[in-house]
This record gives structure tokens, sequence and C-alpha cells, in this order.
């Protein structure tokens, strides 16, 4: 058999890959036992996109495990074996605020799960492509140290900067910054994913994300930045922005085309490599203008208040250079701009609030 194993398989892009791989492999395993609900209670609970999994995919087979713990993993391991030929981690802690309440959970999850995933896959189907869905912030604020300049409604880097025409590459130092305790946790995972490959020869990738967003998006105040601010547009909820004049800038990449970043690379891995993964110079936008958007798709004016304070950590421009990997993988290009990912994001939205009404 040809199985996928997929972590944090009802989330936003474990779910698109359970999606993307469903007539590719022969099982898709899913690991997931919705601690988003913990992090973010009700509202990040992944619990509706579970049930439609098992509900849609009869290839979908999942399991509640928690991969903090090597007992819960290896016996699904040591079952499947050498038949897992995918490994797509995507489970995570991935709130910088929520972090620093909890920096064992946080380190647990992020780290420890990463590498008992890691070991299990050497240990058990040492062949496997491991992709491993890393973070921009594990650049910590370096990037807020750039020749920024301010415009009527986003910051911008400096025309004359190399980084003006494509955004922000991989060869970015990860030292000699603050991370947040979020980014530390992400640094060690993602440094240790590489070493699997560079040191044991494994076939693992890095995919270091900008904004990760879509319709199946469980957004919640703490995370899911797009996502939630679309779920504030539809019911009124007042919606807070935290610094920065609400100019700061993300690239934002649909959850189908990272996914299809990851299978062009498990058809030609490349052991070790590490990508930036974003919306880069195609799509991105500041909180202001995605306000705007949000306004504009919803029909509603949106209820939303000002703080001065910025999340620690938080970067005020920040767009991915995806040069790199479209070099390596010269068949793959984006398919959902901006503003077909947010009407996606709104119709997918409005339909699950119908529901619980």
């Amino acid at each position: 058999m040809n199985i996928a194993l997929v972590t944090g398989s009802a989330g936003l892009i474990g779910s698109e890959a359970v999606a993307f791989f469903a007539d590719k492999f022969d099982l898709i395993i899913g690991i997931d036992n919705n601690m988003r609900q913990y992090f973010f209670g009700a509202d990040g609970s992944t619990e509706w996109n579970r049930n439609r999994l098992t509900d849609t995919y009869a290839t979908y087979k999942h399991y509640t495990a928690d991969i903090r713990e090597v007992s819960q993993l290896e016996p699904i391991f040591r079952e499947y074996g050498t038949d897992i030929k995918l490994v797509l981690h995507t489970a995570a802690q991935p709130s910088h605020d929520w972090a620093a309440r909890e920096p064992f959970t946080d380190f647990g999850v992020n780290a420890v799960g990463t590498l008992n995933m890691l070991e299990m896959t050497r240990l058990h189907s040492p062949e496997a492509v491991f992709i491993f869905t890393s973070t921009n912030k594990v650049y910590g604020d370096n990037p807020n140290f750039l020749p920024l300049i301010e415009t009527e409604t986003r910051w911008e880097i400096d025309q004359n900067h190399p980084y003006f025409e494509n955004g922000i590459d991989e060869r970015m130092s990860l030292d000699h910054t603050k991370h947040s305790v979020f980014g530390a946790s992400k640094v060690a995972a993602d440094i240790m994913v590489q070493e699997y490959g560079r040191y044991f020869g494994m076939n693992t990738g890095v995919f270091r994300g900008g904004c990760l967003t879509g319709p199946n998006h469980s957004g919640a105040q703490l995370h899911g930045f797009l996502s939630y601010l679309m779920k504030c547009a539809i019911t009124g909820n007042q919606y807070t922005i935290f610094g920065y004049k609400g100019k700061q800038v993300r690239d934002n990449i649909h959850s189908w085309d990272l996914v299809n970043m990851f299978w062009h690379f498990y058809q030609n891995p490349r052991p070790g490599e590490v990508y930036n993964a974003g919306g880069g110079r195609y799509a991105n936008c500041s909180m202001l203008e995605a306000i705007a958007l949000c306004e504009e798709i919803s029909g509603n004016k949106m209820n939303y208040q000002y703080s001065e304070t910025n999340r620690s950590g938080d970067h005020i421009w920040y767009i991915s250079d995806l040069s790199k990997f479209k070099q390596h993988y010269p068949g793959w290009n984006w398919t959902y701009d901006l503003k077909e990912t947010m009407v996606q994001i709104h119709d997918s939205m409005a339909a699950r609030l119908a529901v619980l009404k």
C-alpha cells in the first residue's frame, strides 16, 4: 500500500492535504486530538472538520493520538511501517500569545512532538518523505529591522532593498533576535527536521509559512488572522488591531496552493531543504487593506478597535520570497489570489455560522 500520514489532519493545512491526497494514496491516516480547542476555546475546535473528513473520504482513517506521547504514536507506525510513503507534519501550537502562557505545552507540542514524529518515521518508515510546516516566525523579529517606509495603508520596504522585488528569502538569519516562545519552539523543530535530512539522510523538507489561510480554517482571536477577521465581518463581533497603525503586512497563501507545494516536493524530494512558503508579491495585504476587503465581500461595515500595543515578536512587514522553490519546482505556481481566497473564506464561514444558528 501507499499511505500518507497527516498530523493535525482536522486543521487548515492537514484537512486540505487529506482532500488533496485522497485520490493519490491508498490510505490517508490522520492524527489529530483537537488540541486547538484547548488552545483557543470553542472558536478553535476542529471537530466539525474531522467529521467532514470522515464523512467525505472513504480512504481516510482517523486517530486521536497525542504527538507528545511516543507510546501513542509507535503502534500506528508499527502497524503501517514502510507502507507509509509520506509523513506530513502540520500539527502545532500556533500562537505567540498562547505559548507564553504555557511554555511547557508549547514546546511539548511543537518541538518534542516534531522530534517524536521524526524518530518514529526514521525507525519505522525511513524511506518516507517527511514534510514539516514551519513558520516565518523562525526569523524572529529580524524582519522588523529592515528599512521600512510608511504609506497610507501599509508599511512597505524601501524600493532600493534587495527584498523589494520578491520578498524575504531563506538566507535571513534565525539568530540574535527575539522570536517569541512560539517562534523559539518552532526553530527547534525546524532545525531538527533539517538535521534528520542532513545527518540521517532522510527525505525531509521544511516549509516556512507566511500567513496560511483558506476556507476550512477554524480562526480564533489568537490565531487565524483572515479567517477570524472575516468571521467578525459576518457576525459584527468586535475585532482588535494590535499596533503598527494597522498597517502591518502579511503575505497570504491559500491552503491548496501550499499543499500543492508539498506534492511537488514529495515527487522529487531534496533532503534537508528549506523553503519560504507564502503568497509572496502575488497575494499580500496589510490589516487595514484586509478589513477593507472583508467589508467589500461581506457587505458589512466592520466593528473594530485599535490597541497601540503590538504583539511581542510580531512582524511589521513580511512577504515571502518563493524564488528558490519555483526554481527547484518550476511546474508550481499560485492558483488562488487574495480576493478569491477571501471570498471562499466568507462563503465557508457564513455556511458554518448558519448551521450553528
